[in-house]
């Protein structure tokens, strides 16, 4: 089910636009669109969120703000990277969850809702302008979320299923099961960063456990495991980033970004390095401004309470 409210805008063109058009900006640039301006030497490298803040996801767009999702009830907290200063920019509700988060140049931030739930905010008005249902809460963790042409690709952790989310006003929600080399495992976490491929054709999914890279075809959901060069795995694969050819995957609980070289199609993934930082405490997913990359830290090994402190931290790329 999906509901749409009135004030939802009316895409740009540059939303709406063919998959061919957008493949190539992907392929240039990376699927969210990077900052290219580079951090004044005085820009804060941690800055905190509010006590029992629970974060998880973590995005930036045009603009030097970074936006971070709640898993204690749905809010979202904007901080401006310049200063290190902060507030919540949307207050959630009681019962809902924000975890993975991608904005776009419209200013539309896409939020995925753990039970079910795909959420789109404007970050214009600070509105939530759709929700949409994609699978019943029960049983289902909708984890994380990518931008991709005409639609927002949003990952199940539970379910062996990706859901395409129109980025307009009209198009139904696609559901694309994954077959050919997936492999789905009961009772852990599988499904959870996604981004597009460097052509633009098609997706990259970490699957958490056992820790493995997918490039999924966007027609049928085949799902094809992608050969890793100077490494073993990707464990406890979290957020991926993709910049040209550049991925990086964070592992969380390794605390630990590993960065990969993509062949043009996606079939290889080349370690080229890894990033650790002493204040990297199980971080989940990363954003990037300029030369540098930031962090929110989930602390999942720490008292998920009201009382527990949390941040987000950059570390230079």
């Amino acid at each position: 089910m999906t509901r749409d409210h009135r004030n939802h805008p009316r895409p740009s063109r540059r939303t709406v636009l063919g998959g061919a058009t957008l493949a190539a900006l992907a392929a240039a640039t990376g699927t969210t669109g990077a900052a290219t301006a580079a951090p004044g030497a005085t820009w804060p490298t941690e800055f905190p969120l509010p006590d029992g803040f629970l974060p998880e996801g973590i995005a930036i767009g045009r603009q030097p703000y970074a936006y971070m999702g709640s898993r204690a009830n749905g809010a979202v907290y904007r901080t401006d990277l310049r200063t290190g200063r902060g507030e919540v920019f949307y207050e959630g509700a009681t019962g809902t969850v924000a975890v993975g988060l991608k904005l776009d140049d419209d200013g539309l931030l896409y939020i995925a809702g753990n039970t079910g739930v795909a959420r789109v905010l404007d970050t214009r008005s600070g509105r939530l302008v759709a929700t949409h249902q994609l699978t019943r809460a029960a049983g289902h963790f909708i984890n994380d979320v990518t931008l991709l042409g005409d639609r927002a690709w949003f990952t199940d952790s539970w379910d062996g299923v990706l859901h395409g989310v129109p980025r307009g006003r009209k198009g139904k929600v696609r559901t694309l099961p994954l077959g050919g080399d997936w492999v789905q495992t009961p009772d852990v976490i599988n499904a959870n960063g996604i981004v597009g491929t460097p052509d633009g054709r098609g997706l990259i999914v970490v699957s958490s456990t056992p820790g493995k890279l997918y490039r999924v075809h966007l027609k049928t959901g085949y799902a094809t495991e992608i050969t890793l060069a100077g490494a073993d795995g990707v464990a406890n694969g979290d957020g991926l980033l993709r910049t040209g050819r550049t991925l990086y995957v964070v592992q969380n609980r390794l605390n630990l970004v590993t960065v990969f070289h993509l062949d043009a199609e996606a079939r290889t993934a080349t370690l080229r390095r890894t990033i650790t930082d002493p204040r990297f405490d199980i971080p989940t997913t990363a954003a990037r401004w300029g030369d540098r990359l930031y962090l929110v830290n989930a602390r999942f090994s720490s008292p998920q309470e009201p009382g527990t402190t949390f941040n987000a931290v950059a570390v230079p790329l």
